[in-house]
């Protein structure tokens, strides 16, 4: 746990290519605030969950001048799938290598049935738009969360 970013930390950099196979960079977002969310497998319940429900919110993101961005370890092809048989508008990177999901220590120990193995653990970084963690959430719930980090955001841009 100790590897994840901390609030006011710079955000680890990363280029990193989408659904599409076009490279997205930190960079890409410089004066806009990221949510850089990581979740395990494309098309499983929780993430499906969690992506329709950014999907659904994300005007309400761009309002606050914020982008969505994804991250699995699937590939490009799968993102594709996924985003098509649920209609998403967000964008989704494939980091089969998981060196971006390291960087955000997302890839960590987890248990399931009494087997211990190394995944995904779904979890969110809110990024300022001068490029620092804002606020972290490292072990997500995905039922309600797209409206927390929205509840989060307007809070952080409301001064």
């Amino acid at each position: 746990m100790s590897n994840i970013p901390a609030v006011g930390q710079p955000a680890p950099d990363f280029s990193t290519p989408d659904q599409n196979d076009n490279p997205v960079s930190l960079n890409d977002f410089n004066g806009q605030w990221l949510v850089i969310y990581f979740y395990p497998k494309d098309d499983t319940p929780g993430c499906t969950t969690e992506a329709k429900d950014f999907t659904e919110l994300q005007s309400e993101f761009s309002q606050l001048g914020a982008k969505i961005v994804g991250v699995s370890p699937d590939s490009g092809k799968a993102h594709c799938k996924f985003i098509d048989k649920h209609s998403l508008n967000i964008t989704l990177l494939s980091d089969p290598e998981h060196q971006l999901i390291e960087a955000y220590g997302a890839w960590r120990l987890k248990k399931f049935m009494g087997k211990e193995y190394m995944g995904v653990a779904r979890s969110t970084f809110l990024i300022s738009p001068d490029k620092k963690i804002a606020y972290v959430w490292a072990n997500v719930k995905a039922k309600g969360h797209a409206q927390a980090v929205l509840n989060k955001l307007q809070e952080l841009t409301a001064n």
